[in-house]
């Protein structure tokens, strides 16, 4: 098994897989698309706090028109991320888990591992045409041992940004190769010298990965029941390699970027002191709103392959989860459904900056001309990928593997070789626990 990319414009077909039953908990109607009796009856919701800054007038408004479908309430309680995965953990073993929550991507499978959730694969495939309209990388990231337990709700990926205003002026086009980043590196390093042109960022994980699959390599790979992890091969050496140079080589970073997390290296870059980074498609107007003397100097581009293209970069998102305790799971599926399709799922994209979970509400994005919204489409469709779906990919980022490697090669401490092949199987034993 390998990386899990988005072709353009395949975006879906979940697999009608073997329609296990919905709901342990009882549900009122049926998971037929018809209309379900919900007065008197209350769904507890579980969204975690940081995804939308205007959050309140838009639950209420979803929370309005579910009553009026269905006569049921909704409560819905922000949840701190810093926070969530604690208190996930706490409730599931206590049985006290809400009907309904986002889960990030990569924790549903540890989840469903866990038996806290419910396979959905029923309902999504009772509503006509839904199961084409999903999201890849996301479905993707929400399927556990064969039955789909995440409603893909929204997605967020990372392309290279750029300053629009000091390419034009040196006379540079956006990247479309990695020579073409060491050159405009080079060229921005010897014009600007109090400028960054490329921070390598070292404790940002999903910063790393598009080197290593823009060079052909993988982060790990199922045989079986066995993950081995890739990051000691030759192409993805290769790609560490290039990205590590970024900052040991051709000096386009900083000592002190070998700390920085990526809420750093936006810090810096709002502060005019890099031209080049990858960050998100939900960033632009959050720079722009942080200083807007950035407005009409920031600019966006695929990330490029080694020789073109482009290169993978983690899809990211979060999905809605029915949990098993719920009394109500037909009713928690209408909400799970009114959220992430239609409308809301349109409104949604629009206020937060991330991109819908189905592709009927991407039709915009994917035909927008603006160029701070064009190539984060083209990044998502073309080059989405998914880190390994397991339960214990979890582990891996709380050791911070991926981190610690490049924080190694950064640092001085250890060689790319070294770094890799300690990485690797720090990771393959964490996979397999």
């Amino acid at each position: 098994m390998h990386k899990r990319i988005l072709s353009a414009v395949a975006l879906g077909a979940v697999a009608t897989l073997g329609l296990a039953a919905c709901s342990s908990g009882g549900g009122t109607g049926s998971s037929d698309g018809g209309s379900v009796d919900g007065k008197g009856k209350e769904l507890t919701v579980w969204i975690m706090k940081g995804t939308n800054p205007d959050s309140t007038a838009f639950y209420d408004a979803v929370s309005k028109e579910f009553k009026k479908e269905t006569g049921a309430t909704v409560k819905i309680e922000e949840v701190q991320w810093a926070d969530a995965h604690d208190r996930f953990v706490t409730s599931i073993a206590g049985q006290t888990t809400p009907d309904i929550a986002e889960t990030g991507t990569t924790w549903t499978a540890e989840f469903a591992d866990a038996g806290a959730l419910l396979p959905i694969d029923d309902y999504v495939a009772a509503e006509k045409g839904l199961d084409k309209d999903l999201v890849e990388g996301l479905k993707v990231a929400g399927t556990y041992d064969g039955e789909l337990y995440g409603m893909p709700w929204y997605a967020g990926v990372r392309s290279l940004v750029y300053r629009t205003d000091v390419f034009e002026e040196l006379g540079l086009d956006a990247p479309k190769n990695w020579d073409d980043i060491v050159a405009a590196g080079e060229a921005i390093k010897a014009a600007k010298p109090d400028m960054l042109p490329f921070p390598v960022p070292g404790d940002a994980e999903f910063q790393v990965y598009p080197w290593v699959w823009g060079a052909g390599g993988e982060v790990a790979t199922l045989d079986g029941k066995t993950w081995t992890s890739e990051l000691d091969s030759k192409k993805s050496q290769e790609g560490i390699e290039f990205y590590t140079d970024l900052a040991t080589k051709h000096g386009f970073s900083s000592a002190g970027a070998t700390t920085w997390k990526e809420t750093d290296l936006r810090d810096a870059f709002t502060q005019g002191n890099v031209a080049m980074m990858l960050s998100g498609s939900w960033t632009p107007k959050a720079l722009i709103e942080a200083n807007p003397e950035l407005d009409g100097k920031i600019g966006a581009a695929v990330i490029p392959g080694k020789d073109g293209g482009i290169a993978p970069s983690v899809l990211g998102g979060s999905h809605l989860s029915i949990f098993n305790t719920t009394k109500n799971a037909d009713l928690a599926w209408k909400f799970v459904q009114l959220m992430t399709t239609g409308k809301f799922a349109e409104q949604w994209s629009q206020e937060t900056g991330y991109f819908p979970g189905v592709q009927s509400a991407m039709e915009e994005a994917l035909a927008s001309t603006d160029p701070l919204v064009a190539p984060f489409a083209q990044q998502m469709v073309e080059g989405g990928a998914s880190v390994p779906v397991t339960p214990n990919f979890g582990a891996v980022q709380a050791k911070k593997t991926t981190n610690s490697m490049i924080q190694a090669i950064l640092s001085g401490q250890k060689d790319v070789a070294t770094a890799t092949k300690d990485a690797a199987a720090e990771m393959t034993e964490l996979l397999n626990q």
